[in-house]
């Protein structure tokens, strides 16, 4: 490939990330061909000097670098099927940043390989607005030699930019399992607010207090990790017992004001586990294992 500040770059999908990582290779010098299937998306960064591709395999061709951001994998698919060409493909590296479950990664992955589409797999794991700055943060996985091809040009995106291995699905099951524990994170958030106005608590004040508590998170997910890794579920500093306890206070106090508990049912569902199965005097991280209980 050409250098990191030469290599033509195709941006396949124009929605709100699609257009920040464009615009990031754009600013950083990059020659750009951007397609989208609403073309008046483009408008903005083609009077910045991109090119506007009128097809996918237009777009493909005019860069050894396409870069997929849709909606899914069966959009990226469906897009890259437009490209039919086995030449259209030679030469030419394609990283998907599009959000997806780790086997439709590794299915994708697979996909790419019987067509002759070298595929790297691709998470963005921080917001818009991060983008083409130092706060930006991205995870790949796949091809290795595909990896090794395009990271200077993918370091136009800002931030860090971490390769994981060649096994595909990498990257998507850290981007799921991270936004698993910020959507666990923000509903609780959301409740915690619930109970707190029902209890006619003021909301900003709760907002300053709530976020010294869910600063915890912060020290405790590292040590978490270390946790598991060495199979030591002390209790020394709290047990599940003791957060089943509190739980069932919070369930109680939700009831009374008509408040949805259904995630808190959920969480105190394995918590009762755990202590069934005798680990009530265990540390947090025991939980992990008791999720993959009473499934049957």
């Amino acid at each position: 490939m050409t250098t990191h500040s030469t290599t033509p770059v195709t941006v396949l999908g124009l929605g709100p990330m699609g257009h920040a990582l464009a615009t990031a290779f754009l600013t950083a010098g990059h020659p750009l061909t951007v397609w989208n299937r609403t073309p008046a998306k483009a408008a903005g960064l083609v009077a910045r000097g991109a090119g506007a591709a009128a097809d996918v395999e237009s777009a493909v061709r005019a860069s050894e670098l396409v870069v997929a951001c849709l909606m899914d994998y069966d959009a990226v698919r469906g897009s890259v099927e437009r490209a039919p060409a086995a030449d259209a493909w030679a030469g030419r590296v394609l990283v998907n940043l599009s959000s997806g479950e780790p086997g439709q990664a590794r299915a994708m992955a697979r996909w790419a390989g019987e067509r002759g589409i070298t595929y790297l797999d691709g998470a963005v794991l921080t917001p818009v607005a991060t983008i083409g700055t130092p706060a930006a943060a991205f995870l790949y996985s796949g091809d290795s030699g595909a990896y090794d091809s395009v990271r200077a040009a993918l370091a136009s995106l800002g931030g860090s930019g971490q390769y994981l291995g060649d096994e595909a699905g990498r990257a998507a099951a850290y981007e799921l399992a991270l936004l698993d524990l910020f959507a666990a994170s923000v509903a609780g958030l959301a409740h915690a607010f619930a109970l707190a106005r029902a209890e006619g608590i003021d909301p900003v004040d709760f907002g300053r207090r709530a976020g010294g508590t869910g600063g915890l998170l912060t020290a405790m997910a590292p040590a978490f990790g270390e946790s598991l890794a060495a199979g030591n579920f002390t209790g020394e500093r709290a047990t599940i017992a003791s957060a089943a306890s509190a739980l069932r206070h919070i369930v109680a106090a939700s009831d009374a004001h008509g408040l949805d508990t259904g995630t808190l049912t959920a969480a105190k569902a394995v918590m009762d586990r755990a202590v069934a199965a005798g680990h009530g005097a265990d540390g947090y991280p025991r939980l992990v294992e008791h999720f993959g209980a009473g499934r049957e």
